[in-house]
């Protein structure tokens, strides 16, 4: 599946993504609100803790998203028209996406 096609493994998930994003959106402003009022150290960064971990939640979900609907409906495709690399590139994508997970 093409990454210009409408159908998005996340699609029924999207709303609680959203919401999970806008959540930490107002944790990342109140994080510098609290730097702006010189807030103790320690309670800024469990803050950035409780950010990192809900972004965390929303990035493991996406991957589990695209490798349920993204890579097996290549796979599915690749059956279909017997061309291995449709499936080849899609893991290729997606190793690469937990690579720089793993990275940040």
């Amino acid at each position: 599946m093409d990454s210009d096609e409408q159908s998005r493994g996340y699609s029924e998930e999207k709303q609680g993504y959203l919401r999970r994003l806008k959540r930490a959106e107002g944790q990342v402003r109140g994080i510098a609100r609290m730097i702006e009022e010189d807030k103790y150290c320690i309670d800024i960064l469990t803050q950035m803790a409780a950010v990192n971990k809900a972004l965390h939640a929303v990035s493991i979900g996406l991957l589990k998203d695209h490798i349920s609907h993204c890579v097996v409906g290549a796979a599915n495709e690749s059956l279909e028209t017997g061309n291995p690399q449709i499936v080849s590139d899609k893991v290729t994508e997606a190793t690469a996406a937990i690579s720089r997970l793993l990275r940040s």
